[in-house]
């Protein structure tokens, strides 16, 4: 993170709880759901695997920290911490904070192995200001390091398949905000920081309101609308929809 401290925000005591009931039978529900899906497409993923390994030099598979849900911690277990800042402007240690944690992002790699050597440009992550951060995108259409199978795999989307072991081990959940890059985290405000008191997911509002289309600013307002108004009805609406999208291809590249 270099000299940018992430901004750490303070646990909100009318933030609406999850039942202990509803919890136990959406994280069983997304756990068998995920691992079916899983054997059901290993003979897609082992094809996968294979293109890639033709395709180009390198790894079939990629992986990436990747910042997950928060957990809540005490101001006294920050105070003195140099790579975090209160939003508040200080750590109380009898306050409740939510504290980032990162977990180990999994897909299929769809990029020249070289990339960063090749294009350094494309992995600067500077923003002279926070409006030219939210301008910015995540992908570009015609991205010249992916590769030529790369280019196929996400337009199907078959890519992410592996996204659902994570789901299994229970580091995201299949709805919810993007799991965000650490090298992008420290262009973040405190507001944009509550997208992290939830699991991040492999599909959101974001991926139904425009994917890859969208900057960085307008997938950061989705993923912030569903924390506001997450449920049961809200995530089968948006698995529901991204299986029709995935169909129609819109936004994927």
């Amino acid at each position: 993170m270099g000299n940018h401290p992430l901004i750490v925000i303070e646990v909100d005591p009318l933030q609406p709880r999850d039942h202990p009931v509803a919890k136990v039978f959406y994280r069983t529900l997304e756990f068998t759901s995920s691992l079916a899906v899983l054997i059901l497409t290993l003979p897609i993923i082992l094809l996968q695997a294979i293109i890639i390994k033709l395709d180009s030099p390198g790894p079939a598979l990629f992986f990436q920290k990747r910042f997950g849900r928060s957990r809540v911690v005490r101001g006294a277990e920050l105070i003195g911490r140099t790579d975090l800042v209160s939003a508040t402007g200080c750590f109380e240690p009898e306050k409740l904070y939510w504290l980032p944690t990162t977990f180990t992002f999994i897909k299929f790699r769809t990029m020249y192995v070289d990339a960063k050597v090749r294009f350094p440009d494309l992995y600067s992550y500077e923003f002279r200001s926070h409006e030219e951060f939210r301008a910015g995108f995540y992908k570009l259409d015609n991205d010249p390091r992916v590769t030529r199978a790369g280019r196929w795999l996400r337009k199907l989307t078959i890519d992410e398949l592996p996204n659902l072991w994570s789901v299994v081990m229970g580091h995201i959940a299949l709805v919810g905000p993007r799991p965000e890059n650490p090298a992008l985290m420290r262009h973040y405000t405190a507001e944009e920081m509550k997208k992290l008191t939830v699991r991040p997911g492999i599909t959101g509002l974001a991926v139904i309101n425009g994917r890859g289309n969208l900057c960085i600013g307008g997938q950061l307002d989705w993923d912030l609308a569903y924390v506001r108004d997450r449920s049961i009805w809200l995530d089968l609406k948006v698995l529901l929809m991204t299986i029709w999208l995935i169909f129609m291809r819109r936004g994927a590249f």
